[in-house]
């Protein structure tokens, strides 16, 4: 058996994902600036699972009662959720918004191992093993000579990320089993695993009640993660799982990076330099591969 292929709907919900959560490494790191990461992480999930269990109640939709599935959401709002969040927030402090998420683009190298040893049906071949290296030089590429800075100068915030990415490759191939659920349940379920378990690290060591309130543009930025880059992504998220798989579905942190910098054109007057350019051909190019469109095509006609 083979990886679901991915259709033109699943193709701009994954684009739609990566916007979204580009925007988000903006938010986390205007946030963590004023902010303990941890306690950032909580807010996040906290304020999102709140959101989505309103609309499931708004839509009728009923939560499980079964205790197998509240066991498997605690173990997706740990992988998915929890560990990352935390490591990346932490990693934030030290690395900006644009390295956090090239970093965190390496999800798909993490994923497609993942898949590999745990799933009969999404085996890593050659084509595939191609792309994501095609992705990962088209990511070096564009972050250029920063990389070799970066990483001597941050170096335990930068294994942070990568850590978090590691957790990601876990999150797609274990979430595998939510595939006859309600994306809104999944998603409200693993956000209030979450909750629960970041609630006690919070508690002992960030004590919110002796931190001060901080300013607009940080509560702006939390409130944003937890709406956008949780709630409404998640619910993509599992959308995204459900009708392609979670080696395809890994591809979005490939298309973070470039969202991230067009973002930044847009809203903070950045400009695109060649090396960006070259090294966003180089992903699309990696994506191609990964789906198989190109060799489709070229047998079809």
């Amino acid at each position: 058996m083979t990886a679901p292929r991915m259709a033109a709907q699943d193709w701009a919900l994954l684009i739609l994902l990566s916007l979204i959560w580009g925007g988000g490494f903006i938010c986390a790191k205007i946030a963590v600036g004023a902010v303990p990461p941890l306690t950032v992480a909580l807010c996040r999930v906290v304020l999102a699972a709140l959101a989505l269990h309103l609309v499931r109640l708004a839509l009728q939709i009923a939560a499980p009662r079964d205790v197998g599935f509240w066991r498997d959401a605690l173990i997706m709002g740990l992988l998915n959720n929890a560990i990352p969040f935390s490591l990346i927030f932490w990693g934030q402090k030290e690395i900006g918004a644009g390295l956090a998420s090239i970093l965190n683009a390496t999800t798909p190298l993490f994923t497609v191992i993942v898949a590999h040893v745990f799933t009969a049906d999404e085996r890593a071949g050659p084509l595939k093993v191609a792309g994501v290296l095609a992705g990962m030089v088209g990511v070096a590429v564009m972050i250029g000579s920063d990389v070799v800075a970066g990483f001597g100068g941050h170096f335990w915030a930068e294994m942070a990320v990568l850590g978090a990415a590691f957790s990601y490759g876990f999150a797609g191939v274990f979430g595998r089993r939510f595939r006859d659920r309600p994306p809104l349940v999944v998603a409200s379920g693993q956000l209030t695993g979450s909750s629960v378990l970041l609630l006690l690290p919070v508690l002992f060591r960030d004590r919110p009640w002796d931190l001060s309130l901080p300013g607009w543009p940080p509560m702006a930025a939390i409130l944003a993660l937890a709406l956008f880059s949780t709630a409404l992504a998640y619910v993509i998220f599992f959308r995204i799982l459900k009708r392609a798989g979670s080696t395809n579905l890994s591809l979005v942190t490939l298309l973070i990076p470039p969202s991230a910098l067009m973002l930044s054109v847009l809203f903070l007057g950045e400009e695109l330099s060649r090396h960006h350019l070259i090294g966003m051909a180089l992903i699309g190019f990696g994506l191609l591969l990964l789906d198989g469109r190109l060799f489709r095509l070229r047998r079809t006609a």
